[in-house]
């Protein structure tokens, strides 16, 4: 009599994937919405960086000068230049109902101050509340009044008989040539794409995992999920989650063509060190939510705690802050996210092209979130099959 030997592993892979098909919010999490988030966060970043921003210029002056000193400001890719306010306190109240995002005022007698050699003092109001916008709004009209400043006394000295040369050597003794590395034309694309897109990506799948466990523990079909895998845990829990892992692997590739290819960043290194990456980030959070289920042993409370873990590793990524310049706490705390390793990992062999030897420390860190989660395995299969954990949303 011939026994019918039966592929666990797949009978689980086979379970999963309809069970995926079944539940509309778990195929939404797993697939559909990574795709939306890309989709969106690569149109609001589409023109790269911020340009045309509405500048007000209260010109007290109403003369050649102050004009050219509006049109050269104007003229910056950072400003839209309104002159249509007569007064400082109507400009600032446009200010405050967010409709203009600098002031500058040319005070009367402008003109005639530089004509007679003295300095002309200009205010400039800055709404600094967002501090990208605002700095890039003060770097270019400061470096548009500098140049006017520049030409005016450039002009006094040709006149007085100087050669250019000599005059040029007076108005600017020393010269910086600034050169701009890994990120030339300051595009917002280059780093703030590159966080929150692979943010998103972590953030479903912690999600899919939590409710594809969770579900599991909830409604108390753990014992049954097990004998489906021939009442082996491990293999059950890895056919399990095989999906959602080869699932996320293709939406990284969608992920690497929507910024390599659709938002233009740069590609220095090696591409196939970057996806590897990608998937031990993405085996790294299914791991950690596998240990979110088994300690609190709450499906709701998993996702909450797990999507609080993800967001604020943007925030401790060092992306939008220097790791340099925080506290030593927050310099350790930082060191609890894999998402801080990724992005040391992407950066490096995106836009810096770096050896590929200076991979094999994040790639170590992300490994060991991986294995982090594994030890709590003999927890989770506890969880599982005690039914006081039963119903538990």
């Amino acid at each position: 009599m011939e026994v019918k030997r039966t592929n666990f592993f797949a009978e689980v892979v086979r379970r999963e994937l309809r069970r995926l098909m079944r539940k509309r919010t778990l195929l939404f999490v797993s697939f559909i919405g990574p795709l939306f988030a890309f989709l969106l966060i690569s149109w609001i970043f589409s023109s790269n960086v911020p340009h045309e921003l509405p500048v007000a210029v209260v010109d007290l002056d109403h003369t050649a000068t102050s004009r050219q000193i509006s049109r050269m400001v104007d003229a910056t890719s950072i400003a839209n230049v309104n002159c249509d306010f007569v007064s400082l306190n109507e400009a600032y109240s446009q200010m405050e109902l967010g409709k203009i995002d600098a002031i500058l005022v040319i005070p009367e007698g402008s003109e005639k101050d530089i004509f007679k050699g003295t300095s002309s003092k200009l205010a400039l109001y800055i709404n600094n509340s967002n501090v990208l916008k605002g700095g890039m709004l003060n770097s270019g009209i400061r470096k548009a009044i500098s140049t006017y400043s520049a030409g005016v006394k450039l002009q006094v000295r040709l006149k007085s008989g100087m050669m250019q040369e000599q005059a040029m050597a007076r108005i600017m003794p020393v010269q910086l040539r600034q050169v701009l590395l890994f990120n030339p034309f300051t595009s917002y694309s280059y780093y703030l794409s590159a966080a929150l897109i692979p943010l998103m990506l972590i953030l479903f799948v912690m999600m899919s995992t939590v409710l594809s466990i969770g579900e599991e523990l909830y409604q108390g079909t753990g014992p049954q999920w097990i004998r489906t895998g021939g009442g082996h845990f491990l293999i059950a829990l890895f056919a399990k989650l095989l999906p959602y892992t080869v699932i996320f692997s293709c939406v990284a590739i969608v992920m690497d063509v929507v910024l390599f290819r659709g938002l233009g960043m740069p590609l220095k290194g090696n591409f196939g060190l970057i996806f590897l990456g990608e998937v031990m980030l993405i085996l790294s959070y299914q791991s950690l939510s596998m240990m979110l289920v088994a300690v609190t042993s709450n499906m709701r409370l998993s996702l909450s705690l797990g999507s609080a873990y993800v967001m604020l590793a943007l925030t401790y990524s060092g992306l939008t802050f220097p790791a340099f310049g925080m506290s030593a706490f927050s310099q350790a705390f930082s060191m609890i996210f894999p998402y801080t390793y990724w992005v040391k990992l992407l950066i490096s062999q995106s836009l810096r092209g770096e050896p590929m030897v200076n991979a094999i420390f994040p790639m170590i860190s992300i490994l060991v979130f991986i294995l982090l989660g594994l030890l709590f395995i003999p927890l989770l299969r506890q969880v599982m099959l005690n039914r006081r954990r039963w119903g538990k949303i």
